[in-house]
């Protein structure tokens, strides 16, 4: 019997044939996403902008930094190098006396002598400075000076090379003859015998090596109360004050005859070119100009003869010793005399040279005076 098609009226009595799909589980709502955070507060991001050589430009801002530490560094490094170049360039000798001598006492004192030397001179030279030529042996000493530094007032002290002392084996004769019998040695001897100093240090500095320092520091300045004419020391001066360069300062230096003092007036004169050259090297200019510098201490390397136990220290100290001596404050004084005969006053002589063993020069008061006759 052909099968009725299926129309659903007996679904009441059969059920419904479909297969009934299963029940389905409610359905949870899925939680919604967490709201995003607002974004931070930053700075847009900058690019770096490229260099023309890709380098970084941080480096190359360092490198401007580090040049001028390299050059300050360079240039501390000069002004302690050539010193030290220049001090071993420098001709020494054995000044220190055999025997006996004054045992160390307080500051320091040095022995200041300026020779007759024509060491590094041409013979043009030797002509244009009026110096003549070497007589041989170990020469003269124009110049003797001590200068004593220490807790009191720098002294600059002038021994007219005319003093008559006893000079160890030689007897009673002129100061400059112990430098011309037995050099550094025999002068540092007669020195401390006859005055009872002990010299630390000894510095000799030749003709030529006052005209190369002076040019050096572009000249000093000299004051003549009066106009010099001395054709013997190559000079020709008006008064007053003036500007000379290194041949005038060693004519200056070395005139007497023009004085009616003759070698007290020298002396002066003599201490007069020294302040001034100290007082140019310590100028600014002088250290901060390299060429000045370089020639300063080339001209002292090449000229000076120093003592076997002076160091680059002893030098610096010598210097500023002059430069104090002459300034203000300091001590700038000939040996006590009697007279123009240039022979010391031993009482007020004496009293000196215990103050300056003592390094007492504080209390040197009146016993200085330019002349070395008492003061008026």
């Amino acid at each position: 019997m052909p099968q009725q098609p299926h129309d659903g009226s007996y679904d009441w009595l059969y059920g419904d044939q479909k297969p009934s799909a299963p029940p389905s589980a409610p359905r949870t709502p899925a939680p919604a996403p967490p709201s995003p955070l607002p974004p931070p507060n930053l700075p847009p991001p900058t690019r770096r902008a490229a260099t023309p050589t890709g380098g970084d430009p941080g480096s190359r801002r360092r490198w401007w930094i580090r040049i001028p530490v390299i050059a300050v560094a360079a240039w501390l490094l000069f002004l302690v190098v050539v010193p030290f170049w220049a001090l071993r360039t420098t001709s020494r000798v054995d000044a220190a006396p055999d025997g006996d001598r004054p045992a160390d006492q307080p500051g320091t004192t040095y022995l200041l002598v300026g020779s007759d030397s024509r060491a590094g001179l041409t013979a043009e030279q030797q002509a244009e400075y009026a110096t003549g030529t070497d007589g041989g042996g170990n020469g003269r000493t124009d110049t003797i000076m001590l200068l004593h530094v220490g807790d009191g007032p720098a002294l600059l002290l002038s021994v007219p090379r005319d003093s008559i002392v006893d000079v160890p084996g030689y007897g009673s004769t002129k100061i400059n003859a112990a430098y011309s019998y037995g050099g550094p040695q025999l002068l540092v001897q007669t020195v401390e015998q006859n005055t009872g100093i002990r010299i630390d240090g000894y510095v000799e500095i030749g003709f030529g090596g006052l005209v190369n320092v002076v040019d050096a520091v572009g000249g000093v300045e000299i004051c003549p109360a009066e106009a010099i004419s001395d054709p013997d020391a190559g000079l020709n001066l008006q008064a007053g004050c003036q500007e000379a360069d290194g041949a005038t300062a060693l004519g200056y230096s070395r005139s007497r005859h023009t004085y009616a003092t003759q070698d007290i007036q020298r002396v002066q004169a003599q201490r007069e070119v020294i302040g001034s050259l100290a007082s140019r090297l310590k100028s600014p200019a002088s250290i901060l100009n390299p060429f000045r510098y370089l020639a300063i201490n080339k001209g002292a390397a090449s000229s000076l003869t120093i003592g076997d136990d002076v160091s680059t220290i002893d030098l610096l100290r010598f210097a500023q010793g002059l430069n104090s001596a002459m300034g203000e404050g300091g001590l700038n004084c000939t040996v006590p005399l009697k007279d123009f005969s240039v022979r010391w006053d031993s009482e007020r002589a004496g009293q000196m040279f215990d103050f300056i063993i003592q390094d007492a020069t504080g209390s040197i008061g009146t016993l200085c005076t330019p002349d070395g006759l008492p003061a008026k």
